[in-house]
């Protein structure tokens, strides 16, 4: 169930695709994370996308909190994981919150 990405590979895909991988990244990156972490019932990543377009971003910031929360929750990494995310987001870094999370998805899974 979990795909193991280049990261390289996603970043680059996503800068020539003008954001269009970014978008199936993100879908791929909830649902997996829900998928390991055992929160299936969690929002799916095709619903937190559309949340997120609803909200004009606003929902992302909540979704990179939670995104750490359950890494942390899960593999009892440091509390600072859901803080970086989410500071990584308002800067308007969320490509690098997306690759710290493939990362993770890599290493553990």
């Amino acid at each position: 169930m979990i795909t193991q990405r280049n990261i390289a590979t996603a970043i680059i895909l996503s800068i020539i695709t003008c954001g269009i991988y970014a978008i199936y990244w993100f879908i791929s990156l909830t649902n997996e994370l829900n998928y390991v972490t055992g929160n299936q019932e969690d929002t799916s990543g095709g619903m937190a996308f559309l949340l997120t377009l609803v909200t004009c971003g606003i929902y992302g910031y909540y979704w990179a909190y939670k995104m750490g929360e359950k890494i942390e929750a899960n593999q009892g990494y440091s509390k600072s994981r859901p803080i970086t995310y989410l500071l990584l987001n308002i800067f308007g870094l969320p490509i690098v919150t997306f690759a710290l999370l493939q990362d993770t998805l890599n290493k553990e899974y």
